[in-house]
């Protein structure tokens, strides 16, 4: 039976794309340990959803990095958690070409902490920056994971966010409470806004990205909750047919937007045997 892992977490602060930016390293304690595949694999960074920090995770990635013997890296993106601030109004959109923005923060990361190569899992907007980063970076990323990934806008994902907004807009709202609670109060506002206002841009509903995909050609595993408000199964169909490298899509029952935390067991148990089949050390072409 396979054991778990000893994790060691430190944090610091580095600079990516000009920003700073708030991270924690998770580092094997005991390589030796009978786990597989071992510490000598590339280790997993982890990319938050759009409203995301480090916090949001809970304890998800030491719980994932220990059961499959690797390190890891958790960051909080550019105005989210204890990165540097967005600057800018409380109100408004972001660039539209953000995720590609977020790429080059993800490079810079991966230099300073000394990561030649990583596994990526992205979770909703994360998810959409590991797929661009495999097409944009493709020397640097081994393989990619994502839960609840975009690569187009969709109706229920317009009807999901402006349900959202409606309930950060409420009185005593618990969503603006959680928000305040993880990014701080002079921040909420805006990391709320610069979502919801984004997608609800007009101009934003021809976004895709579909047509990056098949300069995809790591292993992905590509996971969604059945029953995720602000996706269909349709995501999931374009990625997988989408992307040249081999795809394994995973569609769970009962599951909504989260299901690193609605359904731990089944994506900690994917993982596993996801990365105990690709070759993610193969030989890069040359």
């Amino acid at each position: 039976m396979m054991t778990s892992a000893r994790l060691d977490t430190a944090e610091h602060s580095i600079t990516a794309n000009g920003r700073r930016l708030f991270l924690q390293r998770l580092t094997l304690t005991d390589p030796d340990a009978s786990v597989a595949p071992g510490p000598a694999e590339p280790p997993i960074v982890f990319l938050h959803e759009g409203l995301g920090a480090i916090t949001l995770w809970k304890d998800f990635p030491s719980r994932l990095c220990a059961a499959l013997g690797r390190g890891g890296v958790v960051y909080d993106r550019w105005g989210h958690g204890r990165s540097e601030p967005l600057g800018g109004p409380a109100r408004g959109s972001r660039p539209h070409g953000y995720h590609t923005t977020e790429v080059a923060a993800l490079r810079d990361l991966l230099d300073a902490e000394g990561i030649e190569r990583a596994v990526l899992f992205g979770h909703s907007d994360g998810g959409t920056i590991a797929l661009l980063a495999a097409a944009l970076m493709p020397e640097r990323v081994a393989a990619i994971v994502t839960l609840a990934a975009h690569v187009f806008v969709e109706d229920v994902s317009i009807a999901g966010i402006e349900d959202a907004a409606t309930t950060f807009e409420a009185p005593d709202s618990r969503l603006r409470a959680a928000l305040v609670r993880h990014h701080g109060i002079d921040r909420a506002e805006r990391i709320f806004y610069a979502w919801a206002d984004t997608w609800r841009d007009p101009a934003f509903r021809n976004w895709i990205i579909a047509g990056r995909l098949p300069t995809i050609a790591c292993p992905a595993l590509v996971i969604q909750g059945a029953d995720d408000a602000y996706g269909t199964p349709a995501q999931v169909d374009a990625i997988t047919r989408g992307v040249s490298g081999p795809a394994r899509p995973l569609l769970i029952e009962g599951c909504g937007h989260a299901p690193h935390l609605e359904a731990e067991d089944t994506v900690i148990a994917a993982m596993r045997d996801f990365l105990a089949t690709v070759r993610e050390n193969a030989p890069r072409p040359s």
